[in-house]
């Protein structure tokens, strides 16, 4: 069952957000970065499918995430950040960082590190399309199923 539409609440303080490439990040930093992905996309969305996908390692892969005082809130994680058509996507948030603002905070910080000219590329859930409209992502074709859950690309054009 896909997850409820995150709200639009800001969070009481603004968390941390770090960034990282594959050579810059240590293990620990990584491990809970891919633990909540596995947690949100395979236990809790019921999607029996591999989280990881090898694409965290590439050169132009940056993993994005936010915490508070280290206590990890959410996470995103920007492909082929450095070209015209990045990708933005597994934005997962821990529970008790829901409704606090903490995945609008990474989405803002993953357009600003993405190129001025660049297309950005996302696959949402049907259902989040208007929330990331927000950000200035819209429709770029049908909805389509991805492990029982509808889905739809959007892009956000240079402004």
């Amino acid at each position: 069952m896909p997850p409820t539409t995150p709200p639009t609440t800001p969070p009481t303080v603004p968390p941390t957000i770090e960034t990282r490439t594959a050579a810059d990040i240590t293990a620990a930093e990584l491990y809970p970065l891919l633990a909540l992905r596995v947690d949100v996309f395979v236990v809790e969305q019921a999607c029996p499918y591999p989280e990881l996908d090898g694409r965290d390692l590439l050169d132009d892969t940056l993993q994005v995430w936010a915490h508070d005082d280290g206590e990890l809130l959410g996470t995103i994680r920007v492909l082929g950040v450095h070209g015209t058509e990045p990708a933005i996507g597994r934005v997962a948030t821990t529970p008790a960082a829901r409704g606090r603002g903490v995945a609008g905070a990474l989405i803002e910080h993953g357009i600003t590190l993405c190129r001025a000219d660049a297309t950005i590329h996302l696959h949402a859930q049907a259902h989040l399309e208007q929330w990331y409209a927000r950000f200035g992502f819209v429709r770029a074709g049908d909805d389509y199923d991805e492990d029982g859950i509808p889905h739809v690309r959007m892009v956000r054009t240079p402004r």
